[in-house]
């Protein structure tokens, strides 16, 4: 089903997705103050970043950052801020973010990607694991800067 839902990766900071990223974020973090314009326009100018858009009827239903860089052991990346508008979910959506985002990883010569979720996350974890993520023995630790 992944394959019929159109994903793209965004090369401007346009108003409709401003907009949607004001819909959709609030439904990933509740504490996440809304991204500005030149905020929005970082993400989708770095060279380490990109911003991929799910669309359904052409409406932006989901969205997923991929951030790519060097380490010494490699060239990495990390899917960061998943989220599939409620009305869209159990559609492939959260599939197709995330099946391009591999595939762009991929392309940039990356080892590994990476992403955590929240273990409450059920359904976004059955996911992950079924199309191939593998939970890791690991610790996550935050430092509040």
């Amino acid at each position: 089903m992944a394959s019929s839902v159109p994903v793209e990766i965004a090369t401007q900071a346009t108003e409709e997705l401003l907009a949607a990223c004001h819909r959709l974020i609030p439904q990933l973090s509740s504490s996440a103050k809304p991204i500005t314009t030149s905020e929005l326009a970082e993400i989708i100018n770095s060279d380490s970043t990109s911003m991929f858009v799910a669309r359904v009827d052409n409406q932006i239903v989901g969205l997923l950052t991929l951030a790519i860089f060097r380490i010494p052991t490699a060239v990495r990346a990390w899917i960061e801020d998943v989220v599939v508008d409620s009305s869209a979910r159990g559609h492939g959506v959260g599939e197709a973010l995330n099946m391009a985002a591999i595939a762009e990883a991929k392309r940039q010569g990356a080892k590994t990607v990476d992403l955590t979720s929240r273990p409450s996350r059920e359904a976004a974890n059955r996911l992950y694991q079924r199309i191939g993520f593998v939970a890791r023995d690991t610790n996550v630790y935050r430092f509040e800067a």
